[in-house]
């Protein structure tokens, strides 16, 4: 199994939060993992990403051209990211920041409206969790149990009373994806 992932969004959204949670749950797991930020002065409200790769063998670099999965929060990200999806990969995009339709017919596309799900749950800050959620429904490279420890190893002490919430909200986040585009084979 290898998984090449990235996430991309405003600063603020859980972009890197997400990754590194991801990551964690895959050490936990006992499988080759790497996250590898990027952003810089736009960390807060400009476009933030990281590329997390899980597998079962050792990573060679951290460098990724093309990826199995993006998960693109807004236009920016979409417009940056939609070409590197490996043909017959997967682009989750949340409906609230995407204003553009996917143009490419050789990707999965995924749904999630996890801004307007966190704001049903009256929790603006489970938004990635809900689109973590939607991740591990359509691919399940992680348990979620090792999530939750993934997220309780990040998340410090005093907000531990949070999990139960977060678990909620990934949980949500893989009742709520829907495939708005399947991918056109030859």
């Amino acid at each position: 199994m290898l998984q090449e992932i990235v996430i991309s969004g405003f600063g603020g959204q859980g972009v890197l939060s997400m990754g590194k949670i991801l990551a964690y749950s895959g050490i936990m797991e006992d499988k080759e993992v790497s996250w590898f930020p990027a952003y810089g002065p736009e960390q807060r409200g400009g476009t933030a990403n990281v590329t997390v790769i899980i597998s079962d063998e050792p990573i060679s670099s951290p460098v990724v051209n093309q990826y199995d999965v993006a998960i693109v929060l807004n236009q920016p990200s979409l417009e940056k990211f939609e070409r590197r999806v490996k043909p017959g990969g997967a682009l989750i995009y949340d409906g609230y920041g995407i204003h553009k339709k996917v143009e490419r017919n050789d990707i999965n596309v995924f749904r999630i409206n996890a801004m307007d799900e966190s704001m049903k749950m009256e929790n603006t800050k489970v938004f990635n969790m809900i689109v973590l959620g939607g991740l591990l429904k359509i691919s399940p490279m992680v348990d979620v149990e090792h999530v939750m420890l993934g997220l309780k190893k990040s998340l410090p002490e005093r907000h531990h009373k949070l999990l139960p919430m977060n678990e909620e909200a990934i949980l949500r986040g893989m009742e709520i994806i829907e495939l708005e585009q399947k991918a056109i084979t030859s």
